[in-house]
């Protein structure tokens, strides 16, 4: 297990504050775009990201090799060095495969595995608490849950968060997907009820950039884990640290129009337009993505004029 630790912030958790869902770079032939991302890397690291989640659903990891999810880490690895935590997603629709993919990954430098709920099964929430209790048995270092039901299928509820959490104290938090506030508080309430979770400090992340000001300002989530800090990793950081940290602060939504456009037809397609306007890397994604189409890139660029010079 990594020990690095996050003194960027004045939080308790490590993994509070921003994190960056980090992409996957490809030249214009579909490989790898080593040089690229090790300078996105670095760019992270130096605008005030507190960690970074390495093969997660931005990272289109379906589409990578087995060995080419080994050069991604060990070149983030690399690159990092330590300086901020780092989160490698690991998940599955196969408890099995999963398990045993866990028990054997080459973990070094990363501090924590972020698991996506099992997609295209539809399993129980009793199979829910099941699976991820065996994930979190498999794997040596902590285990965060990720709720996204708009791409796996399945929306794992707050009681069953809970459920899980309180039966594998390696379950330290969970990147909650859903788009529903009204979920994400619930899961809230339940979390700091439980004096267990409450003393382990549970981590509640954002993964929705746009709900994150006001939840983060409210003291639901403790921070998100970001699409848009691909971009704007200095500008969302300093947002996310002032909700968090600032009550007086007032979010001014300069940047939700930016995040609605990433979305418009999907991730991470939105994100990797923005990134080539802003000449940080080539718009080339691996099918059955494709890159936004010609009036979204141009949405896309007249957007990021009118965030000039901070974009």
């Amino acid at each position: 297990m990594s020990n690095t630790s996050n003194n960027r912030a004045p939080f308790l958790h490590k993994f509070s504050g921003l994190g960056t869902a980090l992409i996957t770079p490809f030249l214009p032939d579909g490989s790898i775009d080593v040089p690229v991302l090790t300078s996105l890397t670095e760019r992270q690291i130096s605008s005030g990201t507190d960690y970074i989640v390495v093969l997660g659903s931005t990272a289109e990891t379906p589409t990578l090799s087995a060995n080419e999810r080994e050069l991604v880490k060990r070149t983030v690895v690399s690159v990092c060095h330590g300086r901020v935590p780092l989160v490698l997603g690991m998940g599955g629709n196969c408890t099995g495969s999963l398990t045993d993919e866990i028990k054997h990954a080459d973990t070094r430098g990363f501090d924590a595995i972020l698991s996506v709920c099992p997609y295209y099964n539809k399993p129980s929430q009793r199979g829910l608490v099941a699976h991820f209790s065996a994930v979190a048995n498999a794997s040596q270092l902590p285990v965060i849950v990720y709720n996204v039901p708009g791409r796996t299928g399945i929306n794992m509820l707050p009681e069953t968060v809970v459920e899980a959490a309180i039966a594998n104290s390696n379950i330290i938090g969970i990147k909650e997907a859903s788009g529903n506030a009204e979920q994400i508080r619930r899961l809230k309430t339940l979390v700091d009820n439980q004096d267990e979770l409450r003393s382990r400090c549970f981590a509640i992340i954002s993964g929705d950039d746009g709900l994150t000001p006001e939840l983060a300002h409210d003291g639901t989530v403790c921070g998100v884990i970001s699409v848009l800090s691909n971009a704007l990793p200095k500008q969302w950081a300093e947002v996310i640290h002032k909700c968090l940290n600032d009550k007086a602060y007032q979010y001014d939504g300069r940047y939700d129009s930016i995040t609605g456009l990433l979305f418009r037809e999907g991730n991470p397609a939105g994100i990797k337009a923005l990134l080539h306007v802003m000449g940080l890397c080539h718009n080339t994604l691996r099918l059955p993505l494709t890159a936004v189409s010609e009036q979204l890139l141009k949405d896309i660029l007249d957007e990021k004029e009118k965030l000039a010079p901070v974009c």
